[in-house]
Formats: structure tokens, C-alpha cells, sequence
């Protein structure tokens, strides 16, 4: 039996998680089965979920438990049958031939038919309990659902009944983060199980997986493991700036953009950058007779990029590249790719470098001599820049950030639902921070100048791009997380809500936290 705080919330994040795919689980818990006893892993993982269902349903007195035809069913089926001993009206519903069940799970299944645990094969038209196990597929799941177990799905997801799903949401792609077919159960609560996958925190899995909790089943993780991929936790604490310290020592950023009607993302990225702690933020607008001056931020300076965008003072310099930049950006890629100290590229930047190949090329120089930009695409600019669709990038988020940090030789956020954070050498990390609220025009922007202003902040000193991007992603949407938490009741009722934050909020919020 594993201690009772093997068992522990994922989010709000408070720390950093490694997450495993589908073949590095694989190994771990082949590795965990060959040193515990038989059937010892699956009396864990059952009574974790034992203990998480009495947690999450407090006042319940009635479960059924949907078991499939692999070890997820097994789990469940403990889980259901703990429940059973404890005074629970639980049942179990097996939707798989009870002959051809793996061996933990038949083991599961005997140990629930001598200890009186109702079982049927027969699925009800409604699933009415306090607590829904979903206990249906898991990570050997490949391909849609069919038959019954597609059928399952959609009673547990037509249920008005809290739904706790074992490892992972039946249909749900642990890698991906993509349903498998039509049919994907959407769970009010997933425990993980050994391992935190990572689909469940990226792309459609933090709505189908809902409130995420792991379970590591008292496994300790090998003193070599390094998971490939990582769940960004918060940044440690910055330590005060000395006394001594003048604008001069936090660096300077200046963010090109503006086009004609594109006036306000320029605005709003170096608001963001000087809200991160850059020390100076210049404010390049290269509409025809634009006015780069911001009345609200009087502290911003209006310069022209003839007079600033010189080899000697890029040199020195932080540039937010393409925020609102359009077709005007595109002549200045070239003097920047070689010139910046410390470049981010961003909307109309990355259109400009995805439609020419010779500045792709000399983003990948760039990279190549130690000098890695930043790219901040959203999943449509990160479809030009491959040469594919967006709904490919969607579709394998990780596999998408990853070929294009390795193609251009950059560190590249792919925003979104689960942002990626991907570097050339092939590492991974997903941010568990944000939410709808980050829908609206502008909110990128504020990431792209933030990102910048920390950048410039930190010159030349660790943290790593990678991890500096990280840091950045996670305070962009904690932001955001914090007006949800400022307005939310404690009961979860969001009533008070709003539908959407606009960008220059979410600079006061990021300047707040």
C-alpha cells in the first residue's frame, strides 16, 4: 500500500513535473513490475483511486465503475470494490470479455466476485451514481473507439454526473493531446497513474482531462531519468536588485512593428516589456508617419528605425520583432537575423521568414553560431513557417514544436491550450498556466514584449532561452489565472467571470503578480 501523500494535485501548479510519454511509461512500469509482487501495482493504483473518489465526492454514497478490457479496467474495478467494503453502493459495468483480460485485471475481477462487488456486462441508457469511474481505455489505445466503448463514452459525457477518469481519459491520445476518434470522455477529474502524460496538459486535454491529480504509486524514479519533457512549475524567486542598479544594468528592448492599423500591438508589447523589468523600452513604428509615442506609458521613447536599428546599436540591443509589423517588417529581417544581440520574432515576422528562404536560412545561421532566436507562433504561423496545415500542427504539438526549433535553430513557444516550449537540442516543456480568457487580440503581443523584457533583464546571465521562455509563458498565463481566481467562488461557481480579459489588463496583471 503507497503512503497516502503519493497522491497529489498537479494543478494549480506549485512545482515542476517530468512527463512521460507513451514509451517512456512503458518502460517505468515495466521496471516497477519486475520489482514489486504480483499484482502489487494494480492494489495501488486502485486504492489511490479508492482514496481520490472519497476526496472528490465527500458526501457520495454510489459509484459504478466502467472497466474495459485492459489494466485501466483492473484499477477501477479495485477501486470499485474498496468502495464496496467501505459501505459504498458501487458496481462495476465490464465491457470487455472477462476470458481474455490481461492478467492484473482478472486478478482484479476475482477479487471483486469474492468480495459480493455487483458486476454487470450490460450498459444502462443513463449512468446515475454520485461518482462515474472511467476505467474504459488506456495509454494501449490507438485508434478510435468502437462498438460498446464508443457507446460508453457518450453516456458518460451525456451524464450530468462528476466523472473521474483512470491515467487518462478513455479516447483521449496520452501523447498528443488529441482525441482518437469522435468519441473522447470529457472527466471532471484524471488521476495519473505512475506517470503524468503528456496529452493531458496540452492541445484538447486539459478540457477533456479536467481537474489533474498524480499518483506515482510509490515508485521512485531512477536517479538517471530524464524525461525529455518537462511541466514548467513557477520560477524561483528573483533576489532584489542591488542599490546600485540604474536602467542602464536591465538592458534595453526595442519592439518593431506597427503597420498602418497595427499601431496598438506595438503599444501593447513594449508596455509588457517594460512591465517585465527592462531597463529602457524604444518603441519603433514603421507605419508611414506613424507616431510611436504612447500618452498612456509616457516612459516608453518613440524612435525611428533609421536612427536606432544601426549594426552598432543592435549589438546591444533586445528587439521584439513583427508585433502588428506587416509587410513592413519584412526588408528589416534581414539587418536584424544578423545584427541583434538577443531577437524574438513574432506574427508578421514569422509570416515574413515563412515566406522566404533565405531568411530562414539565416535564422538557422544565427542559431547554428550560438545565437538562437526566440518564435512565438500561435499553430497557424507555426504552420507556414513547416509547410503544412494547422490542423497537422494541432494534431502533434509537441512533434511540430520540436521539427521547428530544430529546423531553424531557435528556442519556439508554440502558443495555445498546453503552450510548447521547444529547443533545437529536443527538448520539451509544457506550460500548465492560462486560459480562455487569453483569447482575445493582443494577449500575444503582451507575451512576445514580456518574454523580451525578461530577456533584456537578464543580458547574458543564466537561465538558459529555453528556460527563460518558460519563465515567461507560465507568468503570461498565471496572469490570467489570477483573474479567474480573483472573481471565481470557492464553491466554483464563475458567474462572475469575464468573458474575455483585453490585453492592456493583462499588462497590469502581469505587472501585479
Amino acid at each position: 500500500m503507497p503512503r497516502a501523500d503519493t497522491l497529489q494535485p498537479v494543478l494549480p501548479p506549485q512545482r515542476g513535473w517530468p512527463l512521460h510519454d507513451t514509451q517512456a511509461t512503458r518502460a517505468i512500469e515495466a521496471a516497477a513490475l519486475a520489482a514489486t509482487p504480483p499484482h502489487a501495482l494494480m492494489a495501488r493504483a486502485g486504492h489511490a483511486l479508492e482514496r481520490l473518489a472519497r476526496a472528490v465526492a465527500p458526501r457520495g454514497r454510489s459509484l459504478i465503475a466502467l472497466a474495459g478490457p485492459g489494466n485501466n479496467g483492473g484499477d477501477a474495478i479495485v477501486a470499485a470494490t474498496a468502495l464496496h467494503r467501505l459501505g459504498w453502493h458501487s458496481r462495476a459495468l465490464l465491457l470487455a470479455d472477462a476470458a481474455r483480460l490481461p492478467g492484473d485485471a482478472a486478478w482484479a475481477l476475482a477479487q471483486a466476485r469474492d468480495a459480493g462487488l455487483p458486476i454487470d456486462d450490460a450498459l444502462p441508457d443513463t449512468l446515475d451514481a454520485d461518482l462515474l469511474l472511467d476505467g474504459l481505455l488506456g495509454i494501449g489505445a490507438t485508434r478510435a473507439p468502437q462498438g460498446r466503448l464508443a457507446q460508453a463514452i457518450d453516456r458518460l459525457n451525456a451524464s450530468a454526473r462528476p466523472v473521474l477518469a483512470v491515467d487518462l481519459p478513455s479516447g483521449l491520445d496520452p501523447d498528443r493531446g488529441t482525441p482518437l476518434g469522435a468519441q473522447a470522455v470529457r472527466a471532471t477529474h484524471t488521476l495519473a497513474l505512475l506517470t503524468l502524460k503528456p496529452g493531458l496538459l496540452t492541445g484538447a486535454g486539459r478540457d477533456h482531462a479536467g481537474r489533474i491529480w498524480l499518483d506515482d504509486l510509490g515508485i521512485a524514479r531512477p536517479a538517471a531519468d530524464r524525461s525529455a519533457i518537462q511541466l514548467v512549475g513557477p520560477p524561483p524567486a528573483e533576489a532584489p536588485a542591488p542599490h546600485t542598479s540604474h536602467k542602464g544594468r536591465f538592458g534595453d528592448v526595442a519592439v518593431v512593428g506597427g503597420a498602418p492599423g497595427m499601431a496598438g500591438a506595438v503599444r501593447l508589447a513594449a508596455r509588457a516589456a517594460l512591465a517585465a523589468g527592462a531597463g529602457r523600452v524604444f518603441v519603433v513604428a514603421l507605419a508611414p508617419g506613424a507616431r510611436g509615442l504612447d500618452e498612456a506609458w509616457p516612459e516608453l521613447m518613440a524612435r525611428d528605425a533609421q536612427s536606432l536599428l544601426t549594426p552598432a546599436r543592435l549589438s546591444t540591443l533586445t528587439v521584439a520583432a513583427g508585433c502588428g509589423g506587416g509587410d513592413a517588417i519584412a526588408p528589416w529581417l534581414p539587418l536584424l537575423i544578423a545584427r541583434a544581440a538577443r531577437l524574438l520574432l513574432d506574427a508578421d515576422a514569422l509570416n515574413a521568414v515563412a515566406a522566404d528562404a533565405a531568411l530562414a536560412a539565416a535564422l538557422a545561421a544565427r542559431g547554428r553560431r550560438g545565437r538562437p532566436a526566440l518564435l512565438t507562433p500561435h499553430p497557424l504561423e507555426a504552420a507556414r513557417l513547416l509547410g503544412c496545415g494547422a490542423a497537422e500542427v494541432q494534431a502533434d504539438r509537441c512533434a511540430a514544436a520540436r521539427e521547428l526549433a530544430a529546423r531553424l535553430h531557435a528556442v519556439v513557444v508554440l502558443k495555445g491550450s498546453g503552450s510548447v516550449v521547444a529547443d533545437a537540442d529536443g527538448r520539451l516543456c509544457i506550460n500548465p498556466t492560462g486560459n480562455a480568457l487569453l483569447a482575445s487580440a493582443g494577449t500575444g503581443d503582451v507575451l512576445a514584449g514580456w518574454a523580451a523584457g525578461r530577456w533584456a533583464r537578464a543580458g547574458e546571465a543564466p537561465p538558459g532561452l529555453l528556460e527563460l521562455a518558460s519563465a515567461a509563458v507560465f507568468a503570461h498565463g498565471a496572469a490570467a489565472d489570477r483573474v479567474v481566481a480573483s472573481v471565481e467562488r470557492a464553491d466554483g461557481d464563475r458567474r462572475g467571470v469575464p468573458p474575455s480579459l483585453r490585453a492592456a489588463e493583462l499588462v497590469e496583471a502581469l505587472r501585479g503578480g
